[in-house]
């Protein structure tokens, strides 16, 4: 919601203060190899330094660190985050879920998402198209913890008719499909 203060007889319309939104629309901000090279690099080495950044994508610092902030401000870089390693900090199981509601509205789909939302223990949900409404990804400290995360959705009214649900026995890749989509993008743009 942008700013409504007038200030010298004028309407201050930039964002409001914590607002998130892109300043750039993504269909207008155009990539060239360099943005993409950033791109490619950060999400694979989110804390590597902007000098390593700036000499890995053949920039110097200045107009590295620029197009970084560009590319954030536009929405493409989202945050910075570390992968934790669950298997060094106990026993757990991942488990995909596949979920089926009992009712296709609107109102049915908001509530579905809101309860979600909430559950800490969801770590991703995706609406898909097919057989099923959704596909959520659920990490508990063993099966019997997942059975109380899956209870308490059934009992949350939700909605949820019924689901299936398969343990993780071992992650064979787990990483976003980036490099793809930024060739995509290159050879698009």
């Amino acid at each position: 919601m942008a700013r409504r203060i007038a200030r010298r007889g004028r309407i201050d319309k930039r964002p409001a203060r914590g607002n998130m939104r892109p300043m750039i629309p993504p269909r207008s901000l155009r990539l060239d190899d360099r943005d993409i090279a950033i791109l490619a690099v950060l999400s694979r080495e989110g804390r590597i330094t902007k000098t390593d950044l700036a000499a890995r994508v053949n920039l110097s610092p200045t107009p590295c660190w620029d197009r970084m902030r560009r590319l954030e401000q536009a929405g493409l870089i989202r945050g910075y985050r570390a992968q934790i390693d669950l298997g060094l900090l106990g026993p757990h199981v991942q488990v995909f879920v596949t979920v089926e509601l009992d009712q296709h509205r609107s109102e049915s789909f908001q509530r579905f998402e809101a309860v979600i939302a909430r559950m800490d223990a969801v770590t991703g949900c995706w609406a898909i198209g097919g057989g099923f409404d959704y596909l959520m990804s659920v990490i508990a400290p063993d099966v019997a913890a997942f059975q109380g995360v899956m209870d308490a959705l059934l009992d949350s009214g939700a909605g949820v008719r019924r689901y299936f649900s398969y343990i993780v026995t071992k992650p064979v890749k787990d990483q976003p499909a980036l490099g793809a989509m930024l060739e995509h993008h290159r050879l698009e743009g």
